[in-house]
């Protein structure tokens, strides 16, 4: 047995049975059943049109031909979908044990597919305060004549939510970007601001999913510092890039959080008959 497959097959014995996780001051998020929702009514945040050759050239929903990627990303989607309805859960981080493993693009793809889903809203934040890397990949580009803002510009004080939330033209998905990296970020993830942040993702109607972007557990404490306030963690790990030992700090460090899968990417594997062939192989 792999150590991604130890690590899965422990915390699903940890968690079996128990009640879902709550933090103190705060409700945890419920998923409803789905009703019709009455487009008209839903608030509709700055809309910023994204460019389809940008998309495909880093790989993005929906600008993705390979039929074995898209399969990979649905069934993703569905079995994350399945996993936080049963646990009643609404948030969840992407994160990687080091860098270059592809987590960023994951949480991406992941939301994009979410909002596929027609009863599905999504918030995708880039919570990697020190490499926010989220805007880069979808072309969201401060504008010179009036500053683009984002999600640094509200923890520190100068923004409101309103003017960090943008709608990229997906139907149902929602992205709060970041374009200035950040020093002290476990602390700011821990501030009164970010309290505010969360408040705000939560009291949006339509209830959405909301994907945190976040930094590998081994490059900073943010996830340590942040994981009280989400209900789950998705860790994305690389053939190749992913050393074995660095895998074992990771699976010590996310011992006592909800992880919710893990993905193996870059496999180098690949045949018609395996769903995850793209991007690897989804365990949860």
């Amino acid at each position: 047995m792999s150590i991604i497959e130890e690590a899965v097959r422990k915390t699903a014995q940890r968690h079996k049975g128990r009640a879902p996780a709550t933090v103190p001051g705060r409700t945890p998020l419920r998923r409803v059943a789905a009703t019709p929702v009455d487009n008209s009514q839903v608030r509709s945040f700055q809309p910023y049109a994204l460019d389809r050759r940008i998309l495909e050239e880093n790989r993005v929903l929906p600008q993705i031909s390979d039929i074995a990627a898209l399969r990979a990303y649905k069934i993703l989607r569905t079995r994350l979908l399945r996993r936080l309805e049963a646990n009643q859960w609404r948030s969840l981080a992407v994160t990687g044990v080091t860098a270059g493993e592809g987590k960023t693009l994951t949480a991406i793809n992941l939301a994009i597919a979410m909002a596929q889903d027609v009863n599905t809203w999504v918030f995708l934040v880039d919570l990697d305060l020190q490499r926010p890397r989220v805007a880069e990949y979808l072309g969201i580009r401060p504008a010179p004549e009036a500053p683009t803002k984002g999600l640094s510009d509200f923890l520190l004080g100068d923004a409101t939510f309103d003017s960090i939330t943008y709608s990229p033209g997906i139907e149902r998905l929602a992205v709060v970007p970041n374009f200035q990296p950040l020093a002290q970020s476990s602390e700011l993830l821990t501030s009164p601001r970010m309290a505010e942040l969360m408040m705000a993702l939560e009291a949006e109607a339509p209830r959405r999913i909301v994907i945190f972007d976040m930094p590998p557990v081994l490059a900073s404490d943010d996830v340590l510092a942040f994981a009280p306030q989400i209900d789950g963690l998705l860790l994305v790990v690389a053939e190749g890039t992913t050393a074995r030992d660095s895998l074992r700090s990771a699976k010590e460090v996310l011992s006592e959080m909800n992880l919710l899968g893990v993905v193996l990417n870059r496999s180098a594997e690949r045949n018609e008959r395996d769903y995850y062939s793209y991007y690897g192989q989804v365990q949860t």
